[in-house]
This record gives structure tokens, sequence and C-alpha cells, in this order.
């Protein structure tokens, strides 16, 4: 071995990212084709490793890094194991921020944006993030925002996308519309302390809830993804079975419209329970009866107060109950019986039908109503025992019903679908089902987004297409595709004072109507920036098409995105958005897939100073502070060592400085043994007991790799095996350099550990390849396979159990028989302590697991 420890003399031993990484990163640069997927014949599996594209706010903090880390690792690593790969990114470029930061900054968006788009790219290539840069897509740029445009208009022309005036959620700071999925215990999702309001407008709205039931079955189909995030989007879909009942209203209503109100409860089976049906404060029909009775009015404005200040307050669920007597009734069409109607400050215009029929036996709201304003309390429902039940009772499921006409007897599930039938068959209801999902509003009111391609004729036409209604003066008319895209204005005046800036570019607004060239005005708003981020993993396969926005045979091999790295916080955001689209394009027949995404991983938060980091909190660490200190290598280590990757990471700079001291290590022994030949592997039985030991260590910890890579993905514990393997190689150093340890195996434990170390340090695994003389890329070079005899532990920790109580943990010998396990759980002092002065009757032994003594 004097050769090596020449070897060692000569060379510098000393650890330098700042001269390693540079190094690399610029010949990677160079080869542009490193990281580029390669064609559908190339005899590979697919794989389409996706984390969520960032925001470009100028600046990447360790949030980001430990969520682009764990991608990268995993590409890297499925490269090696001989996948083509496609890892993309790309910049979900519009939004608020630009505009906010072009008033504070003076600059324009684009300016901002696309500056923070280049330092942030230079950031991720300084990090050494293996994208493939050709398949880069920016949302703000009309290459891409045209085809949102395009597929606007083809849902405009399926009827998925329309215009209504409704009530929508009003954000004062952004001065824009928010969808409900927007709106987070009442306030702006960009505003945590901002209350958003309630505002009727005149809106552009995508029917997502065209597929709200496909949508929930499907989250059935998603095994790959958290429960969690399928709570959350069943949860926020709400599928309600139930019925709609009409309850007509008793005497003379002027409004037209308002002679009935129509219910929807899920227990029609409880209706002869019924005391009282109550309004929501802005129910036409209260209106009605309000138009009619100044008093009345008055009070229902009170009601309708306190509703709003219990949605700002996110508080709607708890607020205090209170209701106003209209003293008008309606007609219960089950029994005849007439009912008073209530208005409630509790029922919301938006959910259900905005009415409800009240029975207070059977519901703890509804009781809680009725005593508070005296309200009949009438049972209906009964324990089919014939107990006496304590009010309210919500019925177990072998309840029947009670006083309830030809009904009585049957049990409730049988009764509520008879009852349903019955109602349809009379002509006052129907069985239906209703969810909370609402139709996603994507108008914005702000200049920095996707115009949205539709113009007003002012004049008016006949429909061009054959069986499509006429356009009146004022009506709607889409784009067709050889118009868009329709660019923003360059130099726009961006102010906040409501109402779109486009609208106040009389160039942009005013323009002609496509189909009869009259005039027409432009619509001034934007799309919702959650547009952008709904359908971008589909262009990433075809980014540079300019006659489609994917060609369907590229989508089609790509997809479904076999995993998808990103935030829980976008469950019922982007990532309900997204499923929605892709619904969308396979009914429009682009793909054939029915999800975006096989598998999805929600990474945990990287916390610091007991806050999840960002820049609103001012606790930002920057990478760049990082890299400069410790390097990349020790950067990206840090953020996937610190905590299962699941978790949330408490932050500490010291876990850097400790991972680039460890590599420093790896660095040192690795070099100091370059020299040593990649000779042919050494044969296990001729080794040494000291090389036995150490390749025993690198396949038992190639082998744990190998499996936390497949399913789990601790890289955490990955990394502490690495850890552990080099821990064994410096035990060993001094038998390697006495010729102890044949340098077949010493070449053949430092290139095992280089390639386990390719994923999570790809700078400094590629400088200790070329040391080693290795060829090839180093994360291009084959996954190591574990020998399954070497990658067995030495021994195993048996529990022994005395009369079924756990006694001791003894350690015996990997493959031990069973007399070897049951010798060793009786020698034990702990079992034969426990066992003293008692007969052994029985010894149960479970190989692997345990043994238990039966003694008396």
């Amino acid at each position: 071995m004097a050769e090596i420890v020449k070897n060692e003399s000569e060379r510098q031993m000393r650890y330098n990212p700042a001269e390693i990484e540079p190094k690399w990163q610029e010949r990677w640069d160079a080869d542009p084709a490193l990281y580029a997927a390669e064609g559908h014949d190339s005899g590979k599996p697919k794989y389409y490793c996706l984390e969520m594209l960032p925001y470009p706010s100028g600046q990447l903090h360790m949030g980001h890094v430990r969520n682009y880390a764990i991608g990268d690792a995993l590409a890297r690593y499925m490269w090696m194991r001989g996948f083509n790969v496609l890892h993309p990114m790309g910049w979900d470029a519009f939004g608020l921020p630009a505009e906010n930061a072009a008033l504070k900054n003076n600059t324009p968006p684009r300016e901002w944006t696309l500056a923070n788009i280049d330092a942030m790219k230079k950031q991720m290539r300084r990090m050494g993030l293996s994208y493939d840069w050709s398949t880069e897509v920016a949302t703000c740029l009309p290459e891409y925002y045209r085809w949102n445009q395009w597929f606007f208009v083809k849902m405009f022309e399926k009827g998925l996308a329309y215009r209504k005036k409704s009530k929508v959620n009003w954000c004062p700071d952004c001065q824009t519309v928010l969808a409900n999925e927007q709106v987070v215990a009442g306030r702006c999702w960009r505003h945590e302390d901002t209350l958003v309001e309630q505002r009727d407008l005149t809106q552009w709205f995508l029917r997502i809830t065209k597929y709200a039931d496909e949508l929930l079955k499907g989250l059935d189909t998603l095994e790959g993804w958290p429960e969690k995030v399928r709570t959350m989007q069943r949860n926020w879909i709400g599928r309600s079975e139930g019925a709609l009942v009409d309850f007509v209203v008793d005497g003379e209503v002027k409004e037209q419209g308002c002679a009935k109100i129509t219910v929807f409860t899920t227990r029609v089976d409880t209706i002869f329970g019924a005391t009282s049906v109550q309004l929501a404060p802005e129910h036409p029909v209260a209106k009605a009866f309000a138009a009619e009775d100044a008093e009345l009015a008055a009070k229902i404005a009170g009601l309708l107060e306190e509703q709003k200040k219990a949605r700002e307050s996110d508080d709607i669920g708890g607020i205090e109950k209170h209701g106003v007597n209209t003293g008008r009734f309606a007609v219960n069409p089950f029994n005849g019986e007439r009912v008073p109607v209530w208005v409630g400050n509790y029922i919301l215009a938006e959910y259900g039908t905005g009415a409800i029929m009240s029975v207070p036996a059977h519901d703890e709201r509804d009781f809680e109503f009725a005593e508070k304003y005296g309200l009949d309390i009438r049972q209906v429902i009964a324990p089919k025992d014939g107990s006496e039940p304590e009010l309210p009772y919500t019925a177990e499921e072998d309840a029947v019903l009670v006083g309830s006409g030809e009904w009585t007897g049957l049990g409730c599930a049988e009764a509520q679908q008879k009852m349903a039938v019955f109602a349809q068959a009379k002509g006052f209801g129907e069985a239906t089902v209703t969810y909370r999902l609402k139709d996603w509003g994507v108008s914005r009111q702000r200049y920095w987004g996707t115009p949205i391609p539709m113009v007003y004729c002012e004049k008016g036409h006949d429909s061009p297409e054959p069986g499509r209604p006429a356009v009146e003066p004022g009506g709607v008319v889409a784009l067709p595709e050889s118009a868009l895209p329709v660019v923003l204005p360059a130099q726009v005046k961006i102010t906040q004072e409501g109402g779109s800036p486009l609208g106040k570019i009389a160039e942009f607004v005013k323009t002609t109507c496509p189909v009869c060239g009259g005039p027409a005005r432009r619509e001034t708003d934007t799309m919702d920036t959650f547009v952008d981020s709904s359908w971008y993993f589909y262009r990433y396969t075809d980014a540079e098409d300019d006659t489609v926005p994917f060609a369907s045979d590229k989508a089609n091999y790509w997809f479904p995105i076999d995993q998808y790295i990103g935030g829980v916080e976008h469950a019922i955001l982007h990532l309900i958005y997204s499923r929605f689209w892709t619904k969308v394009m396979r009914d429009l027949g682009m793909i054939k897939n029915d999800e975006p995404a096989e598998r999805l991983f929600t990474q945990g938060m990287v916390i610091k100073d007991g806050a999840k980091m960002s820049k609103s909190k001012g606790n930002v660490v920057s990478p760049d502070d990082m890299i400069a200190r410790y390097g990349a290598d020790a950067t990206r280590m840090y953020a996937l060592f610190a905590a299962p990757p699941d978790r949330d990471l408490e932050w500490q700079e010291e876990g850097v400085a400790g991972i680039s001291r460890f590599l420093g290590r790896v660095h040192r022994l690795t070099t100091k043994y370059a020299a040593v030949s990649p000779a042919n592997e050494t044969s296990f039985n001729e080794e040494s007991a000291a090389g036995q030991a150490l390749l025993r260590k690198l396949h038992q910890t190639n082998a744990k790799m190998t499996h936390d890579f497949s399913g789990r993905w601790h890289f955490n514990t990955s990394i502490a095996s690495i850890m552990i393997l080099v821990n064994e190689i410096t035990a060993k150093e001094a038998a390697m350099d006495a010729g102890e340890i044949s340098e077949a195996t010493i070449a053949q434990v430092f290139r095992g550990l280089t390639l386990l170390l390719a994923p999570f340090a790809p700078f400094l695994s590629s400088e200790l390849w070329e040391q080693m003389g290795c060829k090839g890329v180093v994360f291009r070079t084959s996954w190591p396979e574990a020998d399954e005899r070497l990658a067995q532990e030495d021994e195993i920790e048996v529990p022994v159990q005395v009369n079924g109580k756990l006694v001791n943990v003894v350690k015996v010998p990997a493959g031990s028989d069973e007399a070897t396990v049951k010798s060793a759980a009786l020698d034990d002092e702990k079992v034969k302590a426990r066992s003293q002065g008692k007969t052994v009757v029985k010894v149960i032994i479970v190989p692997g697991k345990l043994v238990n003594l039966v003694v008396k």
C-alpha cells in the first residue's frame, strides 16, 4: 500500500466545493443532452418526475431547495435504474406579486418577472439541479398563454366557460375577485390579515361542477396520493344525496317566481317533523316579503349584516343563531300543513337552495333554534325497539318513521327513497345530488394575467353557426384561433383604484367583432393565475410547438406523471383545478389519461424561528449564502437529511456545516485511495475478515438505500446509512494501508460509495468518479445491485418473553437455527432471573420475530 500512502501525500486532500462544483456545472451546461429525456423509441421505461413550478419572486429560499432536492435525487436515481426520465422546470409567472412589485419599484411586471426568472434559474443551475431546460416554460409569455386563451374558447364552445352575475369574494387589498378556493379562514390566500368581502359582480366562470362526481370518484383511483389530500378534496367537493321539495307559499306574492320555496334536504324521511321553513337573508322569497314590509326588511337587513361579519371572521359555523318570523306561511306538500316561514342569519344563499325545512326533533341546529324561539318540536323518527330517545334524535341505522302517514313504520333509508319517488310523481319534488363545490370563478380585475379572449359586439348579429342563438347587442363573441394570442399591452399604468387596468387603455378595449366586423369592445378582465398552472406539465412534453398546446402522442407517452412533488397547501387549489383540466382535455380528445399524476408526494415545510420559512415572514435563508459557505452538495444533502421528507424540518445552519464536514471525510478517503486500480471484484470468501466486514457493510447500505428509494423515501436514513458505511471505511483505514484488505475490495467499496452518493451529492460524486479513473457520467451509470447474501445483517435482535411479557432482547447471528435462538434466550441473564425457581414447560419460537418461554 506504499503507493496509496504516497498518493495521499501528493494530492491536495482538502475538500473545496468552491472549486469542484463550478467546474462540473460548466461541463454539464456544455452538454445540454445530459439531462434531456430520450425519445419514445428509447426502449427504456419512461419516468416523469416533476416538482411544482415556482412563482418567480426573485430568490429561492431553503423551502424551495428542499422540494427540488427531493425531486432531483429521485430523478438521478431513476436514470441510474435505466429509466427514460423527464425532469422539467418552468415558471408560474403571472399574478399579483409582480403587479405589487411594479407599484413599489416602478418596474413593469414583465421586466421584473423575467429578471427574477433569470436570477432563480442561475440559482437552480448552481445547485446542480438536473432539469432539462430545453422544455422550460414561462406562463407570462405569449407563446404559452395563447394556449390558455385557446382552451378558454374551446370551453366556451362546449358550454364550460360562461358569464353570470353572482355574489363573489372580493379582496380589498388585491382589488380583485377570488375563487372560493382562494379564501382561507375568511381571508385572502395572499393576505392573511385581509378579510374578504362579498360583492355582486358579473364574472366569467368555468363549469367545474359538471365534473364534480367524476372528480370525487376519481379520488378512489389515486392510491399513490396522500390520504390527507384525498380527504381534503372529498370534503371540498362535498357530495350530498337528498331531495328537492317545493313548499308553496300560502297567500299572494307579488314578485314573479316567489310563489314557492324549494328546499334541499338529505333527510326527506323527517319531513312530517318540519315545523318551519327557513330562508337565507338574500333568498328571493325573503326579499319579496321584505319589499312588502319595511319593518321586516330592516330586520332581515340586520340578519344579513350579522352574517357578513361572521363570514369575514370565518365563524359562520359558530354564529349565534338569530331569526325573524316573516309572518307568512308555506304548505308542507306531504301533509298539507301550514308552517311558518322564518329568515335565519345562519342560512347561506349559496349553499343548497338557500332554504331549509327545520326539523328540530332530529337536528341539533334546528333544535337549538326552535328552543330559542319557541317553535314546535315534533318527533317523527324513533328507535326500532320503541324506546323513547332523548331529543334531538339523529337516528340509528335501524330507526323507523313514526307519525308520518303512509310511511310510518318504514326504515329511514327505505322511506327516503320512496318519499323522493312520491314527490317526483306528484310534481312537487325529486331526488337529487348537491355539491359543496361551486363553479370556478376565473375573472380577475388585474393587469398581469392572461387576457380573456372574448369581445362584446355592440350591434349584435345572427349566429354564424347553425343551432346557436343570435348575438344580441352587447353580447359575447369568442375570438377565433387566428386572432390568438390577445397580447397584453406592454406599457400600462398599474393602479389599485378598482377595475382592470386594461379597461383604461382605449386602443386595447376598442376592437371589431370577428363575426360581423362591426365595433366591439374587448373583455378587460384577465384569467386567474391557477389557469396557467392547471395544464403546464403537459406543455413540458412539447414546449416549442406553435401549432397546438402539445402533441397528443407525446403527452400520451409521458402521462400520467409518475411522481409529482409539492406542498399540501395546494390540495384544493392547483391540485383540484389540474384534475378538472385533465378531464376537459381528455373529453376534447387531446389525451387518454383521466388523472394528471399517478403518485403525489407532499413534502414538509422548512421551519425557522417557529414559523414556515417565507419572504412574508422575513425568516428566509438564501441557498446562495449556504452554497458560498458549505457548497451546493452539502446544502442539498442537509435538506434531505435533517428530517424525513414528509415531516417539517427545523432549520439549523450547524447541520449544513456538519454535512460539509462529512463530505470532506468522503473526499479525503476517496482521494487517498483513488489510484487503486478498479480491478475485478474479489471473492468474498477469499477476502480477510476486515475486507469481508467492509464488503458486507457496502451491500447492506446498498440494499437499504434501494429499499428507501423504491417506497418510503426516507432519504434521511439513506444518508445516515452512507455515514455508517464511511465510519466502517474509516475504521478499516489502517487495515487497508497495511495491505490486509485487497485492492480489488478497496476499489469496489469506493466505487460503490460514490455511486450511492451520486443522487444526493452529484458534484462531489462526479469529481471522485473521475479521480478513480471510472468511465462515463456517474449518475448515468447503472445503480449497483446489492448481493442478497452480503446484504443480510450480521446479527438480528430477537425479543424474549416469559409468559407473554417482554423480558429482554437478545442478539443472535443472522440465519441462526431454532436451537441457537433457543439457547441464546435461555442463557440470557435477565431471562434466567425472571424464570429462576420455575420450570420451563414450553419454548415457542416465531422465526426472526420472538421467543416466548412458558414457565410455572
